[in-house]
Protein backbone atom coordinates (compact mmCIF):
# COMPACT_ATOMS: atom_id res chain seq x y z
CA UNK A 1 0.00 0.00 0.00
CA UNK A 2 1.23 3.42 -1.03
CA UNK A 3 1.02 4.47 3.01
CA UNK A 4 3.86 1.91 4.24
CA UNK A 5 1.01 -0.28 5.74
CA UNK A 6 0.75 -4.23 5.11
CA UNK A 7 -2.65 -5.48 3.97
CA UNK A 8 -2.73 -8.98 5.94
CA UNK A 9 -5.41 -11.54 5.45
CA UNK A 10 -8.40 -11.55 7.73
CA UNK A 11 -7.79 -12.84 11.56
CA UNK A 12 -4.04 -11.89 11.22
CA UNK A 13 -2.61 -10.55 14.68
CA UNK A 14 1.69 -9.48 14.75
CA UNK A 15 2.90 -11.40 17.23
CA UNK A 16 6.92 -10.25 16.70
CA UNK A 17 7.91 -7.28 15.32
CA UNK A 18 10.19 -6.30 12.66
CA UNK A 19 12.81 -4.62 15.03
CA UNK A 20 12.71 -8.14 17.53
CA UNK A 21 13.34 -10.13 14.23
CA UNK A 22 16.40 -7.81 13.33
CA UNK A 23 18.01 -8.11 16.83
CA UNK A 24 17.65 -11.93 16.63
CA UNK A 25 18.71 -12.39 13.41
CA UNK A 26 21.92 -10.10 14.43
CA UNK A 27 22.25 -12.90 17.26
CA UNK A 28 21.91 -15.91 15.48
CA UNK A 29 24.64 -14.10 12.56
CA UNK A 30 27.27 -13.96 15.42
CA UNK A 31 27.06 -17.48 16.20
CA UNK A 32 26.89 -18.12 13.06
CA UNK A 33 30.11 -16.25 12.32
CA UNK A 34 31.96 -17.85 15.18
CA UNK A 35 31.70 -21.16 13.31
CA UNK A 36 32.33 -20.06 10.05
CA UNK A 37 35.61 -18.59 11.30
CA UNK A 38 36.78 -21.78 12.92
CA UNK A 39 36.67 -24.07 10.06
CA UNK A 40 35.44 -24.93 6.87
CA UNK A 41 32.00 -24.87 6.56
CA UNK A 42 28.70 -25.36 4.38
CA UNK A 43 25.73 -22.93 5.43
CA UNK A 44 23.01 -25.02 4.42
CA UNK A 45 19.69 -23.17 3.74
CA UNK A 46 16.58 -24.95 4.09
CA UNK A 47 13.75 -23.85 1.31
CA UNK A 48 11.12 -22.57 1.18
CA UNK A 49 10.62 -21.48 4.37
CA UNK A 50 14.88 -20.86 5.24
CA UNK A 51 15.09 -18.61 2.27
CA UNK A 52 14.07 -14.95 4.04
CA UNK A 53 16.04 -15.54 7.52
CA UNK A 54 18.56 -17.49 5.36
CA UNK A 55 19.29 -14.44 3.04
CA UNK A 56 19.16 -11.76 5.75
CA UNK A 57 21.41 -13.80 8.01
CA UNK A 58 23.67 -14.30 4.87
CA UNK A 59 23.62 -10.42 4.61
CA UNK A 60 25.66 -10.31 8.39
CA UNK A 61 27.97 -12.98 7.45
CA UNK A 62 31.67 -12.65 6.25
CA UNK A 63 34.25 -15.02 5.60
CA UNK A 64 35.05 -18.13 3.56
CA UNK A 65 31.90 -20.56 3.68
CA UNK A 66 29.91 -22.62 0.77
CA UNK A 67 26.74 -22.20 0.81
CA UNK A 68 24.18 -24.66 -0.16
CA UNK A 69 20.50 -25.33 -0.01
CA UNK A 70 17.88 -28.32 0.21
CA UNK A 71 14.27 -28.30 0.01
CA UNK A 72 12.01 -30.36 2.16
CA UNK A 73 8.66 -30.37 2.40
CA UNK A 74 5.62 -31.45 4.56
CA UNK A 75 2.99 -29.18 4.36
CA UNK A 76 2.97 -28.49 0.42
CA UNK A 77 0.72 -25.36 1.04
CA UNK A 78 -1.86 -26.84 3.77
CA UNK A 79 -2.01 -26.13 7.30
CA UNK A 80 -1.10 -29.63 8.23
CA UNK A 81 2.10 -31.14 7.98
CA UNK A 82 2.78 -34.58 6.62
CA UNK A 83 5.96 -37.00 6.40
CA UNK A 84 8.97 -34.83 4.91
CA UNK A 85 10.82 -35.54 1.91
CA UNK A 86 12.97 -34.06 -0.42
CA UNK A 87 11.94 -32.11 -3.10
CA UNK A 88 16.29 -30.80 -3.62
CA UNK A 89 19.00 -32.76 -1.67
CA UNK A 90 22.10 -30.70 -0.57
CA UNK A 91 24.27 -31.01 -3.13
CA UNK A 92 27.75 -29.53 -1.41
CA UNK A 93 30.46 -32.17 -0.17
CA UNK A 94 29.23 -32.39 3.00
CA UNK A 95 31.92 -34.94 4.21
CA UNK A 96 34.61 -34.04 7.06
CA UNK A 97 32.96 -30.46 7.31
CA UNK A 98 30.93 -28.25 9.47
CA UNK A 99 27.26 -28.10 8.13
CA UNK A 100 25.68 -25.06 9.23
CA UNK A 101 21.41 -25.67 8.66
CA UNK A 102 19.36 -22.69 8.68
CA UNK A 103 15.29 -23.09 8.61
CA UNK A 104 12.83 -20.73 10.07
CA UNK A 105 10.83 -22.60 12.45
CA UNK A 106 10.78 -25.44 14.78
CA UNK A 107 7.46 -26.53 15.65
CA UNK A 108 7.47 -30.32 16.20
CA UNK A 109 11.36 -30.83 15.05
CA UNK A 110 10.70 -33.13 12.12
CA UNK A 111 11.89 -31.47 8.96
CA UNK A 112 15.02 -30.28 11.25
CA UNK A 113 15.76 -33.53 12.24
CA UNK A 114 15.47 -34.99 8.68
CA UNK A 115 18.05 -32.61 7.34
CA UNK A 116 20.08 -33.40 10.07
CA UNK A 117 20.28 -37.15 9.95
CA UNK A 118 20.69 -36.80 6.10
CA UNK A 119 23.96 -34.31 6.66
CA UNK A 120 25.42 -36.56 9.01
CA UNK A 121 24.67 -39.49 6.73
CA UNK A 122 26.60 -37.62 3.95
CA UNK A 123 29.71 -37.38 6.56
CA UNK A 124 29.08 -34.21 8.31
CA UNK A 125 32.08 -33.72 11.10
CA UNK A 126 29.40 -31.21 12.81
CA UNK A 127 25.67 -30.14 11.91
CA UNK A 128 24.77 -26.99 13.55
CA UNK A 129 21.13 -25.93 13.47
CA UNK A 130 19.72 -22.33 13.78
CA UNK A 131 16.04 -21.22 13.48
CA UNK A 132 14.52 -18.05 14.08
CA UNK A 133 11.45 -19.14 15.42
CA UNK A 134 10.28 -21.84 17.64
CA UNK A 135 6.57 -22.81 18.89
CA UNK A 136 5.65 -22.67 23.09
CA UNK A 137 4.61 -26.63 23.06
CA UNK A 138 5.78 -29.49 24.22
CA UNK A 139 5.32 -31.33 21.15
CA UNK A 140 8.78 -31.68 19.87
CA UNK A 141 10.45 -33.37 22.82
CA UNK A 142 12.64 -36.05 22.21
CA UNK A 143 14.12 -34.64 19.32
CA UNK A 144 16.76 -32.26 18.65
CA UNK A 145 16.46 -28.86 19.70
CA UNK A 146 18.31 -26.43 17.43
CA UNK A 147 21.48 -25.03 18.80
CA UNK A 148 20.17 -21.14 18.22
CA UNK A 149 16.88 -19.71 18.31
CA UNK A 150 15.77 -16.22 17.84
CA UNK A 151 12.72 -16.37 19.92
CA UNK A 152 9.66 -18.30 20.79
CA UNK A 153 6.19 -17.64 18.68
CA UNK A 154 2.76 -18.70 20.41
CA UNK A 155 1.46 -22.21 19.67
CA UNK A 156 -0.95 -20.89 16.68
CA UNK A 157 -0.10 -21.16 12.99
CA UNK A 158 2.22 -18.03 12.43
CA UNK A 159 3.36 -16.50 8.67
CA UNK A 160 6.04 -13.98 7.61
CA UNK A 161 9.64 -13.61 7.84
CA UNK A 162 9.77 -17.14 5.31
CA UNK A 163 6.80 -19.01 6.93
CA UNK A 164 3.88 -18.89 4.69
CA UNK A 165 0.05 -19.01 4.89
CA UNK A 166 -0.97 -21.22 1.89
CA UNK A 167 2.30 -20.18 -0.42
CA UNK A 168 1.75 -16.66 0.43
CA UNK A 169 3.46 -13.63 3.11
CA UNK A 170 6.63 -15.36 3.66
CA UNK A 171 8.54 -12.21 2.29
CA UNK A 172 6.43 -9.95 5.12
CA UNK A 173 9.30 -8.49 7.55
CA UNK A 174 7.22 -9.17 10.87
CA UNK A 175 5.94 -12.57 12.14
CA UNK A 176 1.77 -12.85 12.46
CA UNK A 177 -0.40 -15.39 13.81
CA UNK A 178 -3.97 -16.32 12.68
CA UNK A 179 -6.80 -15.85 15.32
CA UNK A 180 -8.28 -19.16 16.83
CA UNK A 181 -11.12 -19.11 14.54
CA UNK A 182 -9.25 -18.84 11.09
Amino acid sequence: MADGSVLLPPGAELVVDSATVDAALGRIANALQAEIDCGDCVVLVVMMGGLVPGARLLLRLAGDFELDYCHVTRYAGKQRGGEPHWLQAPRAALEGRTVLVIDDIFDEGITLDYVVKACQARGAARVLTAVLASKRHARGEGRRIPDWTGFEVPDRYVFGCGMDLEHRWRHLPAIYALDEES
